[in-house]
């Protein structure tokens, strides 16, 4: 068996056994509403030989008592069937919130580390398309794959006492229908994941398209990219259709074995014939003929189950394609004990980092980023990062925001290692600006709040003239209300900035990572955006990455990391940031 496979089906068993006792009331639903059935089966086949051949013995109940019990029992099942529908759907939303949640956590702990992978439409369509689809897998498929055995198997040994060959003919003809489920499964689970390879592409390519918009009209290739969506569309259409029809060929097979079975329960029953032909005994031909009767309206309560088997198939083979989807999804690493136990020492000034011996590679095949990096900040501290591009400046951001972890060594802060350290605590110390700040469409005020929401006025007023935003929302048309669009649509890029600068101070974090925050400003802007970092980095431990020559107002040593990478391993070179660029 693969890897892959091996994956799946251990991911499926895990997913079945958590889903299994939040279906426990929809199991027992059926059960009931599986006795019901044989109890409606045996009013409709008295019934129906009273009208046939006569009242039968004296012990049976009257024709009005039948109707009754037969209409109290049509109601109770229904009650059931509707409790067990609630039920199917409350266990659905459950393990829907609760796999949500897990994969928004494993993307958000594989940050953009994970897009290096992954596309952002491929990891829209899972956490929103993929984890929909999986509701029939937990409110249908776990049921029936209990049900599916439990009440047939009821029903045959019931049968059983009535006539003992049908119960048999019921077992053999029932046994088939697991074969045919399994030959027609495998394909619906191929068919399945390559509808949502399908899905995936169409989504990744039109968002893509719908990002590039302005370069699509310019160059003139409207008309191409078009007829390639609907292509990606139309393969979409024909992995879909596929889905069905194998589906539709699997409800056939249980068809096929109920037709079946009915045939030779008819054929075998011969002395219900006979009785009919030659005449006997009034209650004698009734008890037969409502016998007879009862055993035949029992068949197809016996394959109803194995029918709802069928039809939830589809679901099992959903989540077999999830399963493969979420597979190489970033897991949590920190345990509950350790989590509660690491507590980072802060300091007035700020928190420490240090980095122990650390490896890492993106690649092993293109070699190590860096090896045996070792350094320190004490708190309080501002380190320069510098070196080419490629040389690991935003890996060691990266690393600290806990996207990535080290191959080897160890990364501290505030003397933990961020391996053992709580999510919640490790997002507590760090405040982030990048190159280009990720704005949310809504208000500026919910922009800047989104670091803090509970964050009171005078805050919010200190986090504004510390960003120097105030300067330009008093010309805004609404202020601090007035709308943005998404990413920041309406602002320039200083004022995008002054806005990310502005969250970071609301948050209050000591330990404060910059990755070029100036990269794409001019140098006036750029001048006006470091004079804000500086005010932002009182008080607080600064790692800043950058190229621009505006690094000299931040006192502190430098890390050349292009001369550690044409050094031996471990150097740890360091020098102060001098005049015009930061060097070792």
């Amino acid at each position: 068996m693969s890897g892959d496979k091996m994956v799946m089906r251990a991911w499926t068993r895990a997913q079945s056994r958590l889903g299994r006792r939040q279906a426990m009331p929809v199991m027992a639903c059926g059960m009931l509403a599986g006795l019901v059935a044989v109890g409606q089966a045996w009013c409709v086949a008295s019934i129906l030989a009273r009208g046939l051949v006569g009242p039968g013995t004296a012990a049976w109940p009257g024709a009005g008592q039948l109707l009754a019990a037969l209409a109290g029992l049509a109601l109770l099942r229904a009650l059931l069937l509707a409790q067990g529908d609630v039920s199917a759907a409350r266990a659905g939303r459950g393990a829907r919130a609760r796999l949500r949640d897990e994969v928004l956590g494993a993307i958000l702990r594989g940050g953009p580390a994970l897009l290096r992978r992954r596309h952002s439409a491929e990891l829209t369509a899972l956490a929103v398309d993929r984890i929909e689809a999986l509701d029939g897998f937990f409110a249908r498929w776990i049921p029936a794959s209990v049900l599916w055995i439990a009440v047939p198997g009821l029903i045959a040994a019931l049968a059983a006492l009535v006539q003992p060959g049908a119960g048999l003919i019921m077992i053999v003809c029932g046994l088939a229908v697991p074969v045919g489920q399994a030959v027609f499964g495998i394909g619906a689970a191929v068919a399945s994941r390559n509808q949502f390879l399908a899905m995936t592409r169409l989504q990744a390519r039109f968002l893509d398209r719908v990002r590039g918009i302005a370069t699509i009209v310019l160059l003139n290739r409207a008309d191409d990219e078009a007829r390639r969506l609907a292509d990606a569309a139309d393969e979409l259409r024909r992995r879909t259709m596929k889905v069905l029809r194998v589906a539709f060929l699997s409800s056939a097979s249980i068809d096929c074995a109920m037709v079946v079975a009915l045939v030779l329960i008819v054929v075998r029953d011969g002395g219900m014939v006979q009785v009919l032909r030659h005449g006997g005994a009034s209650a004698a031909l009734a008890d037969a003929v409502a016998r007879s009767l009862f055993v035949l309206l029992l068949v197809p309560e016996f394959f109803a189950p194995l029918r709802a088997l069928a039809l939830a198939y589809q679901d099992r083979a959903h989540a077999s394609g999830a399963a493969s989807a979420m597979g190489d999804l970033p897991e949590g690493t920190v345990s509950a004990v350790t989590a509660r136990d690491a507590v980072p020492v802060l300091s007035g000034n700020g928190v420490s980092v240090a980095f122990e011996n650390v490896t890492f590679a993106w690649d092993a095949a293109r070699g190590p980023v860096f090896e045996k990096l070792s350094f320190t900040v004490p708190a309080g501290e501002i380190l320069t990062l510098v070196g080419p591009s490629g040389a690991g400046k935003s890996t060691i951001i990266e690393m600290l925001l806990g996207f990535i972890v080290p191959d080897s060594g160890r990364v501290l802060v505030g003397g933990v290692d961020l391996a053992t350290m709580a999510p919640a605590a490790q997002s507590g110390l760090i405040s982030w600006i990048g190159q280009k700040p990720v704005l949310f469409a809504g208000t500026l005020r919910e922009n800047i709040l989104f670091a803090r929401p509970d964050a009171d006025e005078d805050a919010l007023r200190a986090a504004l003239r510390a960003a120097a935003v105030d300067r330009f929302a008093a010309d805004l048309p609404e202020g601090l209300d007035t709308p943005i669009g998404e990413g920041g649509f309406g602002l320039s890029g200083g004022q995008a900035q002054r806005v990310a600068i502005a969250r970071a101070y609301l948050k209050d974090a000591p330990l404060l990572l910059l990755d070029e925050p100036t990269a794409h400003l001019d140098p006036e802007t750029e001048s006006e955006i470091f004079a804000s970092l500086r005010i932002l980095a009182r008080g607080r431990t600064v790692i800043l990455s950058s190229h621009a020559a505006g690094v000299r107002a931040f006192a502190g040593p430098c890390l050349d990391l292009g001369k550690i990478r044409c050094s031996q391993p471990g150097a740890g070179l360091m020098a102060p940031v001098e005049e015009g660029h930061a060097h070792v």
